[in-house]
This record gives C-alpha cells, sequence and structure tokens, in this order.
C-alpha cells in the first residue's frame, strides 16, 4: 500500500478540492445546457385536453405530459389571434405596442426585427443548434411584392433560427408551399408561383366560382373561397407551383419527420426547436387514419392527431436517450374556435365538449377564454405533477430562457418577466401585471381583470364567439368569477380607477 507522505496531505487535499469543484462546475453547466422543444399548436382551448377536464376526447400523450411535469391553469399567450402571440413570443413585447402585427396575409413582410435579440438569438448566443419547424405566419421578404420563385428573404433565418422548415402563413391563405430556408420545396422553375391578395390571377378555379370542386365547404362570409387547393377553398389568389402544393392531409407527418431529423441529427449537441403545429386550426383535414376517430367532427380528430403527434417526439426523446435533457413546453397561440370557415362538422358533432372549459369566450375575444390556454412544461429540473395557478404569459418564456442560459435579458424584450423557478415549478410568483389583448386590451392584477371599453362587436355571428368589448368598463374577480359574469365595475369604483391608471401606464411604456 502507497502512503502519502504528511507533508503532501494538504496539497493532495487541496487538488482535490479543486478537481472536485471542476467537476461540479462541469456537471452544472452541462445540467444548464438541456435542449429545449417549444411545441406550440393553434386555436386549441383551454378545455381540449384531459388533463385540463376534457372528457370527451382523450389526450393520452400531453396528459402525460402534464403528469410529469408541471401543469398551468393561469398560462396566457399575449393576443387572442395568432400572429400577435406569435410576435410577442419572438420579441419578449406586447404585440400592440407595434402597428402591423394583426393576422397577417400569407404575403406580408416580415414583421420581427433582425436587428434584435429574438427568442431564437439567445439560445444561439449559447451556442445552441436552433431550428423551426411548423408554422411562421410572421411575414418574409422586405416587402409585400415578393418573388416566391428566388430565394425569400429575410425570414426565420435571419431572426435566429439556422434551419426553418415552414410554410408562410396558415393553412387556409396561399401559398399553400412548404419553404425550407429561403427556398419553396419542390418547385418546377417552369411552373413559377405568383399571388395575389386583391384580385384574382391565373386560371386555377375557387371557391366562389367553383363550389361543387370543395370537398370541404366553407361558411358563408368568412373568405375561404379563393383559390381552391386540394378541394379546399383558401384566402387569398395563387398560380403556379402545382408541384410544390402540399396536401392537407400529409402536413402534420411532413412536419413530424422534418422534426425528427432535425433532432437525431442535432441530440448529441444542445438544441432549440420551435415545433409550431397546425392542429387544431382550419382548415382542419387531419390524415386518414385519423378522420372520425373522436366522435368530434375534423376539429377532434385534428386534436387527436396533434395528441399522437406529441406522443411520437417524445417516444423518439426517449429512443435517443436525451428525454431526461430536454426541456418541452406545451401551448397554444390563443383559445378555441368552432366555426372559422369551413363546415367541417366542429359545430354540429361538438358532442357535449367544451373547448374553453369554464371560461368565457375563445379566438379572437378579450374573455379569458381568448388568451388562458394549455400552458405545460416538462423536462430536467422541472417540478413532476405539480399544477400551478401562477399568472404566466408566453411573453416571459424570452427572459426565462436567458435566465436559464445564464443571459442578461435583451433591452428590448420590455414586456418579458424572468420567471424560470416559476416556469420550472418550483415557485409560485407570477406575473403581478399582465395586459391581454383581443378587440381591446385588458389588465390583470392578481385575480382582479379590468377590460377597457371598447366600440367593437360584443358578438361574433360568424364564430358565434363572445368578443368581450363593450362601451362600458368591466370589472371581474377572476378568483370567484372565472367565468367572468359578474361585473363588478360599478361597485368597486376605487379598484376600477387603479386598474384604469395600471393600464395607462402600460400603454406608456416604450421600447427601452
Amino acid at each position: 500500500m502507497i502512503r502519502t507522505p504528511n507533508s503532501m496531505i494538504g496539497p493532495v487535499l487541496a487538488i482535490t478540492a479543486a478537481l472536485m469543484s471542476f467537476l461540479v462546475q462541469v456537471v452544472h453547466a452541462q445540467q444548464q445546457r438541456p435542449n429545449v422543444i417549444f411545441i406550440y399548436v393553434d386555436d386549441l382551448g383551454y378545455g381540449d385536453l384531459g388533463s385540463y377536464g376534457a372528457t370527451k376526447i382523450k389526450t393520452p400523450h400531453l396528459d402525460r405530459l402534464a403528469e410529469q411535469g408541471t401543469r398551468f391553469t393561469n398560462g396566457h399567450s399575449t393576443s387572442a389571434t395568432c400572429t400577435p402571440s406569435r410576435y410577442a413570443l419572438m420579441t419578449g413585447r406586447y404585440p400592440w405596442r407595434q402597428e402591423g402585427t394583426g393576422i397577417l396575409p400569407g404575403d406580408a413582410k416580415l414583421i420581427v426585427p433582425t436587428d434584435e435579440v429574438t427568442l431564437p438569438k439567445v439560445f444561439k448566443n449559447a451556442g445552441y443548434s436552433t431550428a423551426i419547424i411548423g408554422k411562421w405566419h410572421l411575414g418574409l421578404g422586405d416587402k409585400v411584392e415578393k418573388d416566391w420563385n428566388a430565394a425569400v428573404k429575410p425570414g426565420p433565418n435571419e431572426v435566429g433560427f439556422d434551419y426553418s422548415f415552414i410554410f408562410p402563413a396558415t393553412a387556409d391563405r396561399v401559398p399553400t408551399v412548404f419553404m425550407e430556408n429561403h427556398h419553396v420545396v419542390g418547385l418546377d422553375t417552369k411552373d413559377p408561383i405568383h399571388v395575389n391578395y386583391h384580385k384574382k390571377i391565373g386560371t386555377d378555379p375557387t371557391g366562389k366560382e367553383n363550389p361543387e370542386l370543395l370537398k370541404m365547404p366553407s361558411s358563408p362570409n368568412q373568405g375561404h373561397d379563393n383559390t381552391i387547393v386540394n378541394g379546399i377553398g383558401r384566402i387569398g389568389y395563387m398560380t403556379g407551383g402545382t408541384q410544390a402544393r402540399w396536401v392537407d392531409e400529409e402536413l402534420t407527418t411532413t412536419f413530424l419527420s422534418v422534426a425528427q431529423e432535425f433532432i437525431e441529427q442535432q441530440h448529441k449537441n444542445p438544441f432549440f426547436l420551435f415545433f409550431t403545429m397546425t392542429e387544431p386550426h382550419v382548415p382542419r383535414m387531419p390524415a386518414t387514419y385519423f378522420k372520425g376517430k373522436s366522435g368530434l367532427g375534423y376539429r377532434g380528430d385534428a386534436i387527436l392527431q396533434m395528441d399522437w403527434t406529441v406522443g411520437r417526439l417524445m417516444q423518439q426523446l426517449e429512443s435517443l436517450g436525451i428525454a431526461d435533457n430536454t426541456i418541452v413546453i406545451f401551448s397554444s397561440d390563443n383559445g378555441p374556435v368552432l366555426d372559422d370557415g369551413y363546415v367541417d362538422g366542429a359545430v354540429e358533432q361538438l358532442n357535449g365538449h367544451l373547448p374553453a372549459g369554464p371560461l368565457r369566450g375563445g379566438k379572437y375575444s378579450i374573455f379569458e377564454g381568448g388568451t388562458r390556454v394549455p400552458f405545460i412544461v416538462s423536462g430536467p429540473g422541472v417540478a413532476k405533477g405539480k399544477v400551478s395557478g401562477a399568472l404566466l404569459s408566453q411573453v416571459d418564456i424570452l427572459a426565462s430562457m436567458s435566465e436559464l442560459l445564464g443571459q442578461q435579458k435583451p433591452s428590448t424584450a420590455l414586456d418579458s418577466e424572468p420567471l424560470l423557478s416559476t416556469l420550472l415549478g418550483h415557485g409560485d410568483k407570477g406575473r403581478e401585471v399582465y395586459v391581454q389583448q383581443g378587440g381591446t386590451l385588458a389588465v390583470r392584477k392578481g385575480n382582479w381583470k379590468y377590460i377597457a371599453p371598447s366600440g367593437g362587436a360584443a358578438y361574433d355571428p360568424h364564430t358565434k364567439t363572445e368578443l368581450g368589448n363593450s362601451k362600458s368598463p368591466q370589472l371581474y374577480d377572476l378568483g370567484a368569477d372565472i367565468g367572468e359574469r359578474n361585473n363588478l365595475a360599478q361597485e368597486r369604483p376605487e379598484l376600477l380607477k387603479e386598474l384604469e391608471s395600471l393600464l395607462e401606464q402600460e400603454r406608456a411604456k416604450r421600447k427601452k
């Protein structure tokens, strides 16, 4: 046995302590560099998952994700529609501070600044590979008029994604093509694409002129009667690109396949994947395997397909051995809508299902159903099996991920709050103040909610949604009245005045 001389014990212990300290730092550094997958779905309501109270539809994979992590009951998008919510997520700013952040047409120019630190750039700055796969809907190029047959930029790559595989806007808007990085996938240069949102171009049939060609009828007066692609009328006109046009039933499996390929290629290095699914946004045309399985029309079938897709991703993480080092965030860009332009059985086959659960309103609405959405976080360092009532917004993701990766919150992320401990389920401190956007603005402070007066319609007869607009101020105690039925504005004038002033203070803030 070799003995260490007494004179050497001190130095050896010092070296051992230094080595242990170094190893602890290495392990800690590795633990602070988990992969992050943000699964962002489209138009999913607070009540659309089993873990949020749904009984008419089964979502076992997402329910399992919730059981393995933290499920938020007071988690929100910033806005009751898609483009503004996505803008907030990318920039860390409320979208109503910036003009031109409403729902964009398919030919819109890019609205995310390329010279600011965005959510994907936070990860890039930390040495991560970054990708967006799925829906984009934040504009492309530096102007509306663009050549779809050449490189289209700036776009996702210029705001921080190393790799992008997207469709430009929504599935109900032209151009109905995939884009990989800057180029349309599968384009035949002899059949160039042209897009116009003001007048008909080319000779493609339209839903308005040729309704007999539709395999899914359009609802009246909602604009889905322009160029027909795959038997479905779209918003906007396009001609050309015949070979490049997608088939709706293959959208989800295509995005899944590309996402799995990215994960396979990057799984040995830290990565950030923004997986932006299209379900259950219209037109709902799930793969044949899922059609009719939910009993709730194509909307229910699309939710089943969405849940299955999440399950496939989680299975891949486990098979690659990286599930324990991957944080998964799941949420929706806004609340639910049933009839949003197509007759697909969502209304007729609702069968007692409550897409918004106990909430009032839905997509487009300033009521809670517009922005309070499923919000689940799972993975390393996340509290397991926790249900959190902390007030949290998707605008906080940017600052919280900066905190996770040891970076300063970008000065341009004016409205993003670093709430990492809360996001991981270890703290109950949420936002003190949060501004919601529907047809008007509302401000939350604790359980109190003030909705600013608005001249907009109170009800949308097309989508059958209570929009929440009123010419009179509204004040609700969400702790006792989550359904926003009892307006306390006249009974609590001092509180009403306080929240009115608070909203004005928020309006007055400017980008630093």
